[in-house]
């Protein structure tokens, strides 16, 4: 399908599963034609093609955020680019400081911070070039919070924080809005399977007696609101967190 339509384009992080996904589906239903990006291909292919059946324009691209040469193959291949949605990232292990790998905290940096640095700075061209453009930079209430085993994360999350706030300072003046998006939690397929490495009992624990958690799709409604708003108006940081957490240590559990 073209990139080149009438329609807006949003390109979209970590779309093969999640709140990448979900957003990538939402947006669809809200008439923008949607890019894609992660780096599993049959996944993607997956959720491009249920796009379609609802009648979506949807294009998949196998691409590692971690990778420079991968975003910059991407970049090439996209002839326009009216919203970048960063989704990818993630939190590997829940080890204390004194214990933590730092293999673990790198990779956390690279997918968190660095992958989105690259992807903000190869589709700006296309995000400056139309009338108006959004960048929206999924963070976390990690971003502004720090708790025990969660270092790594944590320091990741604030980086990607200072990320969008320096960005939203640097384009001011220009047509171009950011957006962060930090949620609390959110129950959702891989990522506290990912950050317990596998470990299903460990990961289930994380929700366990909490009354509805927030899903995927809320959060991608929460991005579906903040980039359908007027050009004029920018949400400079929106919080969303379900309503059994009121802080990052203050969840209501049933049990």
């Amino acid at each position: 399908m073209s990139e080149t339509g009438t329609r807006p384009t949003a390109v979209i992080t970590g779309a093969s599963s999640g709140i990448g996904a979900a957003t990538a589906r939402r947006l669809a239903a809200e008439g923008f034609a949607v890019v894609l990006l992660a780096r599993r291909k049959e996944l993607l292919a997956r959720v491009a093609e249920e796009i379609g059946d609802a009648g979506g324009e949807a294009r998949a691209h196998a691409v590692d955020v971690t990778d420079a040469d991968s975003v910059a193959a991407l970049a090439a291949a996209v002839e326009r680019c009216d919203v970048l949605v960063n989704v990818a990232g993630g939190a590997f292990g829940v080890d204390e400081v004194s214990e933590a790998d730092p293999a673990d905290w790198l990779r956390m940096y690279e997918v968190n911070v660095l992958g989105t640095l690259r992807l903000a700075q190869a589709l700006l061209p296309r995000l400056l070039g139309g009338r108006a453009g959004t960048v929206v930079v999924l963070t976390s209430t990690a971003s502004f919070t720090c708790y025990e085993g969660g270092g790594g994360y944590s320091a990741a999350k604030h980086a990607a924080h200072a990320l969008a706030r320096t960005l939203r300072l640097e384009v001011c003046g220009t047509p171009l809005r950011v957006v962060e998006i930090a949620p609390g939690m959110v129950r959702t397929e891989e990522f506290a399977l990912n950050r317990y490495r596998g470990d299903a009992t460990r990961a289930a624990e994380v929700y366990a007696g909490v009354p509805d958690p927030l899903l995927a799709e809320d959060v991608a409604d929460t991005v579906a609101w903040a980039v359908t708003r007027p050009p004029h108006v920018n949400v400079d940081l929106l919080v969303v967190r379900p309503r059994a957490q009121a802080a990052q240590h203050k969840v209501h559990r049933t049990d």
